[in-house]
């Protein structure tokens, strides 16, 4: 049994996590399964509704910087919390929008609460709990947390059909309100303590040197691109497979499989016990993103074409979502990583927040190839930049590797 699973006090934080994580990406996958009844009830176009993504990932940028303080002081229990309280009014100012400025005020406020409440948070209280293990611990969070497209997807659709977008959106305020904020008040630790043995409590006292700037740079610049494509062709994805000819129900189905296969990506990971750093994963998986863009670029669209795809992309971007939250690890200690992840928080969901619109803008002028190929790009440049990070990490972590 892999050590983080055996740790009763850090099993329970994982699974307050995993629920509360599961719920806060699942709720906000909205526009990606519903952005056409979305836009046609608030007499919006569709690239109108999916720039609610760009508006969502710069406030929650814009935010990201300026929460390292809080995170440091108050610990991630008590940040986690005050951005529960402002997700739940963030979607009931949804459900009540009439127009682009109400609907992009719900997201803006969503935005603010999301930096608050999801990845970068639930990585900070990991490494609060976990100290030195904090790669497996997140490496485990995230097995579970990639499931969220699978299980809010199909949801979504259902709830939508049912009640309409609206009071789905409702719902979604009160799943926050009855399920995530309980959690967070009465099952994460009032302040965190580190859980390591002795040899290990030895280890951390030993700081690492602070990296150069540029190699925050080159962090910035490798996990901006990668979140570019990921965040960029979730939102766009099942559109992207109407485009390549599949039928609204097929696409959703492919589409909620995605996330099943970057579960198995992770598991791998997570069982291998962390064999490989951050970096070296980035790039094995990274290898993957150009591969399969290029598969779907130069098939006819049919179904073998799509699977493959589906499972290429889904294997590497999978493996690239442990290795953006871990990356860090490598060049910052434990003291460190709070306020470095909160810093690369800023352009990373900068770079998300303009992905979703630009892809979409590309699928509707142009058709399927055109949002692949710039995912082709930023991919190939990503790797690109992570070969270039591998020559700079510390010598304690390329003995670890």
């Amino acid at each position: 049994m892999p050590p983080v699973i055996a740790d009763p006090s850090l099993l329970r934080v994982l699974i307050v996590l995993a629920i509360t994580q599961l719920i806060g990406w699942g709720t906000l996958s909205l526009p990606a399964v519903i952005g056409r009844a979305m836009a046609a009830d608030l007499e919006m176009d569709l690239t109108a509704i999916f720039a609610s993504t760009s508006v969502l990932y710069m406030s929650m940028g814009l935010c990201s910087p300026l929460l390292a303080r809080p995170f440091v002081k108050h610990g991630g229990r008590r940040v986690m919390i005050a951005g529960t309280l402002l997700a739940a009014p963030g979607y009931a100012l949804l459900a009540a929008a009439q127009g682009p400025l109400s609907y992009y005020a719900a997201w803006l406020l969503l935005g603010v609460a999301g930096s608050a409440t999801l990845s970068t948070a639930s990585y900070i209280v990991l490494n609060e709990v976990a100290g030195l293990r904090a790669r497996s611990a997140i490496g485990a969070l995230m097995l579970v947390t990639g499931l969220s497209s699978s299980i809010f997807w199909p949801l979504t659709a259902a709830l939508s059909a049912q009640i309409g977008w609206r009071s789905t959106c409702l719902v979604y305020a009160g799943l926050l309100l009855l399920v995530s904020l309980p959690l967070f008040v009465f099952l994460l630790p009032r302040r965190v303590h580190d859980h390591l043995p002795a040899t290990s409590a030895a280890a951390a006292s030993v700081p690492m040197s602070a990296p150069a700037r540029s190699t925050f740079y080159l962090l910035v610049g490798a996990s901006g691109l990668n979140a570019f494509v990921a965040f960029g062709m979730g939102a766009v994805l099942v559109e992207l497979l109407k485009a390549e000819g599949l039928s609204a129900a097929e696409a959703v189905g492919f589409g909620s499989m995605l996330g099943v296969i970057q579960i198995s990506a992770r598991a791998i990971d997570f069982l291998g016990g962390g064999r490989w750093d951050g970096i070296t994963t980035a790039i094995v998986a990274g290898l993957a993103l150009p591969a399969a863009m290029l598969l779907l670029m130069l098939s006819d669209g049919s179904h073998a074409a799509i699977a493959a795809f589906i499972l290429i992309y889904g294997l590497g971007s999978g493996a690239l979502a442990v290795a953006r939250a871990t990356m860090p690890l490598v060049f910052y200690d434990k003291a460190a990583f709070a306020k470095a992840s909160a810093q690369i928080g800023l352009p990373l969901n900068l770079l998300s927040a303009v992905s979703a619109p630009i892809l979409v803008e590309l699928l509707t002028r142009y058709g399927s190839n055109a949002p692949l190929a710039l995912s082709l790009v930023c991919s190939c440049a990503a790797v690109v930049i992570l070969l270039l990070l591998r020559r700079r990490r510390p010598a304690q972590a390329v003995a670890a590797s």
